[in-house]
């Protein structure tokens, strides 16, 4: 998907979390789809990994990670037969991740979405707020938005959904999207400052998965 220059400079010097673009042969596809069990356990072990640390991402919980990576493969088993080929397979089953991340999201009563004002002049393409920051810093930080909001930026800074993409995938606006992107991404701003200004002549850019 398209994305500016100040998104694809961010997206250089970050390591997503998910690391989800990952080849998967056809034949192993074929056999997948046919319901061979050796072809899906290679799927499964070559996906596992990066499903569970988008899913932590996106949730901050271990626990609700652990079960949306349960489900998505479920998913994965009972609709690989659905997989046409007509964009890349590592695409298609992180689109299960998300979904079912965000449905949990949903679910879970005692996690209160923070609706932030929309606003149509919102800039959405600012810079992401961590290139300086140090991960103890930036888990941290991270932690400390409201759950939706958190998700939304790490599905436009790093995993490079689209406004419309996160809109349609949250049942929120586009305008919606973008402010929570900008203020969600101000807010992270002012949760590092402090880090940021002892930081800012030394530290070397980094976002990494180590959950």
């Amino acid at each position: 998907m398209p994305a500016t220059k100040s998104r694809a400079a961010a997206s250089d010097r970050l390591v997503s979390a998910s690391s989800f673009q990952i080849d998967v042969p056809e034949t192993t596809l074929a056999r997948a789809r046919r319901g061979d069990l050796r072809a899906l356990e290679q799927i499964y072990r070559a996906f596992e990994r990066p499903a569970y640390s988008l899913a932590l991402r996106l949730l901050g919980n271990v626990e609700n990670a652990r079960e949306v990576v349960h489900d998505a493969m479920l998913h994965l088993l009972e609709r690989i037969g659905q997989f046409r080929g007509d964009a890349p397979f590592w695409g298609w089953l992180r689109q299960i991740v998300v979904n079912e991340a965000l449905m949990k999201l949903r679910r879970e009563r005692g996690i209160a979405f923070e609706e932030l004002p929309e606003d149509d002049g919102t800039p959405s393409a600012e810079p992401a707020p961590w290139m300086l920051a140090d991960v103890a810093h930036l888990e941290s930080a991270l932690a400390r938005l409201p759950p939706l909001t958190r998700s939304v930026l790490w599905l436009y800074h790093v995993e490079e959904y689209t406004h419309q993409e996160i809109a349609e995938m949250t049942g929120k606006s586009v305008s919606f999207s973008k402010s929570q992107v900008m203020r969600g991404s101000s807010r992270l701003r002012d949760l590092l400052d402090p880090a940021l200004s002892e930081l800012h002549e030394e530290a070397a850019p980094c976002l990494t998965a180590t959950a």
